[in-house]
């Protein structure tokens, strides 16, 4: 267990350098912590976030834009409504110009 608690932060660490205003996916984290194939591991971290209120789990997403986490924010529609108010534009649980607003750690780290 103790691996994927080191996985999870590590996860962690990454989600909070996403800018205000820009997503990123489970497996762009993956990729950057050199773990590519680690994509879903990264939706758990993001999933268990909930006691680490400094994580912006909201920014994460899945590979084409999809609000696929969001059932596991509070309240119905909360996930989006934090993404909109940082100014991302989602319908139907895509975000738009899903490639104007990625961050890819890779590239900005």
């Amino acid at each position: 267990m103790q691996s994927s608690d080191n996985f999870f932060e590590k996860s962690y660490a990454v989600a909070r350098l996403i800018p205000y205003g820009r997503v990123t996916s489970y497996g762009a984290i993956a990729n950057y912590l050199g773990a590519s194939r680690s994509a879903r591991m990264v939706g758990w971290a993001m999933n268990s976030s909930g006691k680490h209120e400094d994580v912006p789990a909201h920014r994460v997403v899945n590979r084409k834009g999809l609000l696929t986490g969001k059932h596991h924010f509070q309240g119905t529609n909360l996930m989006q409504q934090l993404l909109e108010g940082e100014g991302i534009v989602v319908i139907d649980n895509q975000i738009q110009n899903f490639e104007t607003v990625f961050w890819n750690p890779s590239d900005e780290l």
